[in-house]
């Protein structure tokens, strides 16, 4: 794709996006309701997969409903719709608002594992409005690395990559992400992993989620055996006024002698904080991501 191309696709979007960032906040929440609503109409295949996702996870048992699947998948693009939306006006530096209105809960986990010295892993996934969690962590709370696969789209990155980057965050992103996390947690540092989405095998551990065998990230037990930094679930939610981010206790790693059996339990220890938050909170994850897509190599491995 060349240069001008990009650019090109940057400006269209630009003349579009800029408007929306605009508005007042109260007709901004209204356009990402429509916005997500309109989604649910026409994105039809992406409706289907996240349809097909909950009722499935429903009938294993893994999360129960007070609504049809269709309704809180609805919920969940009108979620999208409204993320969007705040998120278009952060970038453009038209968000201070919506920042600053985030509030906490469970801070004292956060102060706690603070004490240890070692660096804090935040462990998330993609729940709520998941940019403006890493956000309003580095404004409200303290500085984050946040790790992030760039914008192929390099204006777009630059956009994205410095509204990142404001309020003392940086961003680390994963070609040879390794060697940046480990100096941040060496120097006591806090950095972000969101863990919830299928990874290839030789990137995680076969085992289940929501009730479903898939691959799940283990880096975030690897880093925490490594280096000894504590681990602390936060997880954004939207509210009637706002957003509030829960902050959860310190999850242990395991430490068993057999180290693959460590890393093991450790990844499903670091994965329940974020199927519980599905379970109270079934509407602001991202259901359309095919996150079961490496079940059958998951069934068929044999490191277990």
């Amino acid at each position: 794709m060349s240069r001008l191309f990009r650019f090109l696709q940057f400006c269209i979007v630009v003349l579009i996006t800029l408007p929306i960032a605009a508005l007042p906040l109260r007709l901004a929440v209204k356009a990402g309701d429509f916005l997500g609503s309109l989604l649910f109409l026409v994105w039809s295949g992406r409706r289907k997969i996240a349809v097909d996702n909950l009722s499935a996870a429903v009938s294993r048992g893994a999360l129960a409903l007070d609504a049809p699947p269709e309704q809180i998948v609805k919920q969940m693009f009108r979620n999208l719709g409204r993320s969007f939306v705040e998120v278009v006006k952060i970038y453009y530096g038209l968000g201070d608002r919506i920042v600053r209105s985030v509030r906490f809960s469970g801070v004292e986990h956060f102060q706690k594992a603070r004490e240890k010295g070692k660096g804090i892993l935040f462990i998330t996934g993609h729940c709520g409005n998941w940019e403006l969690n890493a956000l309003a962590v580095g404004l409200l709370l303290s500085p984050v690395s946040v790790v992030a696969r760039p914008v192929d789209n390099p204006y777009f990155n630059r956009l994205v990559e410095r509204a990142r980057r404001r309020n003392g965050n940086s961003v680390i992103y994963k070609k040879g992400a390794l060697r940046k996390i480990l100096g941040a947690l060496h120097h006591d540092e806090v950095v972000g992993i969101l863990m919830d989405q299928s990874v290839v095998p030789a990137e995680g551990i076969a085992a289940d989620f929501l009730g479903r065998k898939d691959f799940i990230m283990k880096t975030p037990a690897l880093l925490a055996l490594k280096t000894g930094a504590a681990v602390i679930p936060a997880f954004i939610r939207r509210t009637d006024d706002g957003h509030v981010i829960e902050i959860g206790a310190e999850v242990e790693p395991d430490r068993s002698e057999d180290a693959e059996q460590s890393v093991r339990n450790s990844t499903v220890a670091f994965s329940r904080p974020i199927e519980d938050y599905i379970r109270r909170n079934p509407s602001e994850w991202l259901w359309i991501h095919r996150r079961w897509k490496r079940s059958e190599e998951a069934n068929a491995d044999n490191r277990q």
